[in-house]
């Protein structure tokens, strides 16, 4: 999943939020150290979200609707597009706007600026001048989204072309989401019930 989903799962945990955010920048159990625990069970909660969505059954039979080329890059293609199916139903999932829930991020952040992975201080950066995240409701800001991360692979890779596959795929991206979105909500809902009841809070 991808920033705005799980931001979104956190479900107003403002740990959980944070370490949604700085999930994709933190690797290995060692690096959580450096975390106070309500955003090390965050970064923990991206992991396991990651995990549960490779091994969905909805994404698993979207994959092979991707050309070979294309393939290789499927799963960072869906993540985007799940969150720009998310910015386009957000009020199906969560209350407010999502515009207000852009400024809560940044809120967030700012409190927090001590413990902002460096990669995502850039990272916000390029959100604000883009004005993500309520901006992913546009599917042009997407395809440029993924042009960016393709320029920031290290290997060769066709996330510049995603627009030649994307209104092919288009179709199938909704109802994939709508299908999945209400399983990965109780995936967390469960581990967050495990979690509470390991840690005794």
């Amino acid at each position: 999943m991808n920033f705005l989903a799980h931001l979104c799962l956190a479900n107003g945990d403002s740990g959980l939020m944070l370490g949604g955010l700085f999930g994709d920048f933190v690797r290995g159990r060692r690096a959580l150290r450096a975390f106070p625990e309500p955003v090390r069970q965050g970064i923990v909660l991206h992991r396991y979200i990651d995990k549960c969505t490779d091994r969905s059954p909805v994404i698993k039979k979207l994959r092979p609707r991707f050309s070979r080329e294309f393939r290789r890059y499927a799963g960072i293609i869906i993540d985007l597009a799940f969150d720009h199916e998310l910015a386009i139903n957000w009020w199906r999932y969560m209350p407010g706007s999502l515009e207000r829930f852009d400024l809560e991020v940044r809120d967030l952040l700012r409190d927090n600026t001590g413990l902002v992975p460096e990669k995502l201080t850039g990272f916000m950066q390029y959100a604000d001048r883009h004005g993500l995240f309520s901006a992913y409701r546009e599917e042009d800001i997407v395809l440029q989204a993924l042009t960016g991360i393709g320029t920031r692979l290290s290997r060769p890779n066709p996330l510049h072309r995603v627009s030649e596959i994307w209104p092919e795929l288009a179709p199938e991206f909704k109802p994939a989401f709508r299908q999945f979105f209400p399983q990965i909500q109780a995936e967390v809902l469960d581990w967050r019930q495990r979690n509470s009841t390991i840690t005794g809070s």
